[in-house]
């Protein structure tokens, strides 16, 4: 009986938060600015960073372009994922929307679950469309094997999801939604430079600031993409060596259930929140 039970309230819950998801990714598209900088601001970082270093790695085959390529793909879903949500769901706290939402019969796991399915679009057409750009632009190679191909798809799945996670973690800690963008976007910037994306390779940067951007999924996110992206020579480029693809999981799948846990937390404070 309780297990019946449990299944009904998990479909219940999937079938509400598909249904919120419809509704989130209708108004994103709807609000044409919001559409236009989210997806052209990674791109236009890109088209800069690849014209500017397009040296080549000795004995390698691959331009800085190329590698820089790889590593942006990580940092435009960081965008569409951490930036977006720890943002807007900082406006629904600030708008209503998540006290409105307390006294429908609807599960937090509801709300999040619409929030994930907004950004898992938001995220892969940005990765399509940053793919294309270093095709067109920088020569980027597509993967040609079915192992670089799971390895895209794994490093994206738990790499969007982490993002988005502590996106609605950070969401719950600012106290209004321009601190929220605030802080978002300091940390986002500080990530960025600190996880090898916008300084190729990580090895020329300070030890201390690799050991900080070891600590979060971007920097492993940009070196999962490298990996399904870059031949095996590029390796000796990362801080170990190598790939280490099997770190690279476990560090982004302890994010996924740490993020997954204090979401949850965050989500039900907001919805028992008062204005």
């Amino acid at each position: 009986m309780t297990t019946h039970a449990t299944t009904d309230s998990l479909t219940r819950t999937g079938r509400l938060g598909l249904a919120r998801g419809a509704v989130e990714i209708r108004t994103f598209f709807r609000e044409r600015d919001t559409v236009l900088f989210t997806f052209a601001l990674p791109i236009v970082l890109l088209v800069l960073l690849g014209s500017i270093f397009s040296t080549e790695y000795a004995g390698t085959g691959v331009t800085a372009s190329q590698h820089i390529t790889a590593s942006m793909i990580a940092a435009g879903i960081a965008s569409a994922t951490f930036v977006t949500l720890a943002v807007g769901i900082a406006e629904d706290q600030a708008n209503g929307t998540l006290k409105r939402l307390r006294g429908l019969p609807a599960p937090p796991a509801a709300y999040v679950l619409g929030k994930l399915l907004l950004v898992l679009v938001v995220s892969v057409t940005e990765a399509v469309l940053m793919v294309a750009t270093g095709v067109l632009l920088f020569d980027l190679a597509l993967p040609t094997d079915p192992g670089s191909w799971l390895t895209l798809a794994w490093v994206f799945l738990l790499g969007a999801t982490a993002c988005s996670l502590l996106g609605i973690v950070l969401s719950g800690l600012a106290r209004s939604v321009r601190g929220a963008s605030a802080a978002a976007n300091l940390t986002y910037l500080v990530l960025v430079f600190t996880s090898g994306i916008f300084v190729t390779p990580i090895t020329v940067l300070p030890a201390p600031l690799t050991t900080l951007s070891s600590l979060f999924p971007l920097k492993w996110m940009g070196q999962g993409f490298r990996a399904a992206f870059l031949p095996d020579t590029m390796a000796a480029q990362e801080l170990a060596g190598s790939w280490e693809l099997g770190r690279v999981a476990l560090v982004l799948g302890l994010w996924c259930v740490v993020g997954l846990l204090l979401s949850l937390a965050v989500v039900r404070r907001g919805l028992r929140r008062r204005e």
